[in-house]
């Protein structure tokens, strides 16, 4: 039998849509251009984990916040990730689902292994 569930409270859904965000959208894209900075060999600057988890964070608020302000830019926003009815796996699960997802995790898998792999 199916059961009806809840939704979850806004604070906690909100949480779970920017940390869905930060994780599967924001820290590839940053992770990428710290490792093509090291790759160059520039070592100015400070701690490298420190920047890519503060621009990670920056992305998403601003791509949180555009998103909702502006419905037509789907650039990098996922609605999906903010509704309260879904689980946090269906959330994923219907992220993954996308055609376009496909594209985006198997070019972030092959850039980051291919930096990892000339950095190393």
């Amino acid at each position: 039998m199916a059961s009806i569930t809840a939704p979850k409270s806004g604070p906690l859904n909100w949480l779970e849509g920017f940390a869905l965000t930060a994780t599967l959208q924001g820290f590839p894209i940053f992770a990428a251009a710290s490792l093509m900075v090291k790759l160059l060999g520039d070592d100015r600057g400070g701690q490298r984990v420190l920047t890519v988890v503060m621009a990670t964070l920056l992305y998403s608020v601003l791509v949180i916040w555009l998103g909702t302000k502006f419905p037509k830019l789907k650039n990098g926003y996922e609605a999906n990730f903010f509704d309260a009815s879904l689980s946090f796996s269906e959330k994923i699960a219907r992220w993954r689902a996308k055609p376009a997802t496909s594209a985006q995790l198997v070019a972030s898998v092959l850039l980051l292994s291919l930096l990892a792999v000339s950095v190393g």
